[in-house]
């Protein structure tokens, strides 16, 4: 429930880099009050208390209860999240959950957690923050204008050089494979951009160790003879930083996007180019990129006006049901 000041009472389950980043920025939010912050770490607990005065630290997550919360961000590693949010419905904490993405393991578990979130008619939302960029709006603007005509194919990518050169034995285990924790971004995307998709082929490459995810390459049949390739790599040399982005060609020309910028070029007309900081980047508060900013932003007002946003469980259970479409097809 709202306290007297008639803000939000929020937790946040998960102290590493995204829990601290979400809890930074609820921390910032006037109708935000952070109460609760939830961690089995001894020192991410002591990080927490130091650097965010005010709310409850604790490791148990049955201690949030009694407190009365609107919302609880789930910001743990992915294999972690099925039981957790399962807990959080099962205790009546909150019908109000942000998971950080993907939403579960695997389908299954996702399907599960949607129909969950059925009976308290909360609001829901997953980590997707890339639709969240200026630059993937505009380019959704511009699809849903038809601007491209009919669409015929898309290349979309996702790199970065988090384990180039790394070897066996290295952290990348700790975060599953390339697919959930760079593919899945560029997955939302397309599916945001063009609707359901079917996984035709797939192969996977492991550079680290045998058996390790670290590329995957993998295409897609739409409606209307669409075509689509996915090109996903953790290992890939000159990314210091992950960097996503699609080229999609239509009957009427073509665009070229990624966070920086885009291009659009139709038949017979010279190109338009638009970069980040002119397409009114700006957010109250920035920590890590704006995206970050304006999907807590979403959230919490979705929660205030009982609202319905996008990305949610029920759009976050579409893109692991088409990760677990590319892991079959890797596989057969």
């Amino acid at each position: 429930m709202e306290n007297a000041d008639g803000k939000l009472k929020v937790g946040v389950v998960g102290l590493g880099k995204m829990g601290l980043l979400h809890a930074s920025i609820l921390n910032t939010m006037p109708n935000v009050q952070l109460a609760v912050l939830c961690d089995k770490s001894w020192f991410m607990r002591k990080l927490a208390k130091s650097a965010l005065d005010g709310p409850l630290v604790t490791d148990k997550l049955g201690k949030m209860s009694d407190l009365g919360l609107d919302a609880v961000y789930v910001t743990t590693p992915i294999p972690s999240h099925y039981s957790i949010v399962r807990d959080v419905y099962a205790q009546n904490i909150t019908p109000n959950l942000f998971v950080e993405k993907t939403l579960a393991l695997n389908h299954a578990q996702s399907a599960e957690l949607y129909n969950l979130s059925q009976k308290p008619k909360g609001v829901t939302m997953v980590g997707y923050m890339k639709r969240f960029s200026v630059t993937f709006k505009k380019v959704k603007e511009l699809l849903d204008q038809k601007i491209l005509g009919d669409l015929l194919s898309f290349n979309a990518y996702a790199y970065s050089s988090d384990f180039f050169g790394a070897t066996k034995g290295s952290v990348s285990g700790s975060r599953g494979g390339v697919l959930e924790d760079l593919g899945s971004h560029v997955t939302d995307l397309a599916l945001w951009f063009f609707g359901d998709l079917h996984v035709s082929s797939a192969k996977i490459q492991s550079s680290i160790s045998l058996g390790s995810v670290d590329s995957i390459h993998f295409e897609v049949d739409g409606a209307n003879a669409f075509k689509g390739k996915f090109d996903v790599s953790w290992v890939k040399e000159g990314y210091r930083m992950p960097e996503f982005g699609l080229a999609i060609r239509g009957s009427n020309g073509f665009v070229r996007v990624d966070e920086s910028e885009l291009e659009l070029a139709l038949d017979r007309t010279p190109p338009e180019k638009w970069y980040r900081q002119d397409l009114d980047d700006h957010v109250t508060f920035l920590l890590g990129d704006s995206e970050y900013t304006r999907e807590n932003d979403l959230f919490i007002k979705s929660i205030v006006c009982n609202g319905k946003p996008e990305p949610n469980f029920q759009t976050a259970m579409k893109v692991d049901f088409l990760l677990e479409q590319v892991r079959c097809k890797a596989n057969e």
